[in-house]
């Protein structure tokens, strides 16, 4: 298989369908479709289901996608060194992260960024801790945004410290009206979201050997302070998903007090690409400047 062969494959998988895929490329739908087919006959095997609704990756696909993004992130890596050796300052950084760091940081982070690098382009993709860890362990990121909770192998450099808070109901009274005392977190109806999006919570629980009774289920962290708002229960939020939260609650500080550590990871510091170099080494300073 050619470079170019790689690139049509990755961006019909982002895309969903040849059609798209075509027009992103500037191809004819055609090329594609002929350029997959030869792909699939050099290699022995199908890479995609068609059908009416668009092409999704087989099984042997989905297996070869994470060597064809290692092709394509070393090729990006080569060119943009080629750049710099030239003195020019280009190229492209993918960026994932999960959404309080997406509300709270990524827009100032990415635009003070740009004024100082126009010609990096760069690209958010947003989602739970843990697709935010799978993107990075297959290259569809460069740089991602986790939790200690929640990076598992993956080195990180802490950045951020973010207090947990009890979220309750407006009715919600607590022993003591300034705090509530973890102990009483043990009584209470729970609204929980799932360990894939909160890691932290989780680890906190599993500290303080807590078992939590919860009869809702979430996943984002508006429907999780929804509910509570609802009087459907209480939850355990960090202090940057409620910035600006539409809803009327209560929020009472953890005794003893608790936080969750937000930093950055990348699979090897070591061999970034240029921009994606200079973007780990901005949001460096820029959490640094923060915090001093």
């Amino acid at each position: 298989m050619t470079l170019l062969a790689y690139q049509i494959f990755q961006t019909v998988v982002e895309q969903g369908s040849f059609q798209r895929a075509a027009e992103v490329l500037n191809l004819t739908p055609s090329a594609i479709s002929h350029a997959v087919s030869t792909a699939e006959k050099e290699l022995g095997f199908p890479l995609f289901n068609r059908n009416k609704n668009g092409v999704t990756l087989t099984s042997y696909g989905e297996n070869l996608q994470p060597y064809i993004l290692t092709v394509l992130n070393s090729d990006a890596k080569l060119q943009q060194a080629i750049l710099e050796f030239n003195g020019l300052t280009h190229g492209s950084v993918k960026i994932g992260t999960f959404s309080s760091v997406c509300n709270n940081f990524i827009p100032d982070l990415v635009t003070s960024f740009s004024k100082l690098h126009p010609n990096i382009e760069i690209k958010i993709y947003q989602g739970t801790y843990e697709d935010v860890y799978n993107w990075i362990k297959t290259g569809v990121v460069d740089l991602g945004f986790l939790s200690e909770s929640s990076c598992k192998d993956l080195p990180i450099i802490a950045l951020y410290e973010d207090e947990l808070l009890c979220v309750a109901p407006k009715n919600f009274r607590p022993k003591n009206k300034r705090y509530i005392a973890l102990e009483e977190l043990a009584k209470q109806r729970f609204v929980s979201q799932r360990e894939s999006t909160d890691a932290d919570i989780q680890n906190l629980f599993g500290k303080y050997q807590l078992s939590i009774h919860s009869s809702c289920h979430v996943v984002d962290d508006l429907s999780t302070i929804a509910m509570v708002a609802a009087g459907l229960g209480v939850c355990i939020m960090p202090r940057l998903v409620m910035q600006n939260i539409p809803y009327d609650v209560n929020m009472y500080p953890l005794k003893p007090s608790e936080h969750r550590t937000i930093g950055i990871c990348a699979l090897n510091t070591d061999t970034m690409a240029p921009a994606v170099k200079t973007m780990h080494k901005h949001i460096l300073k820029y959490f640094k400047k923060m915090t001093e």
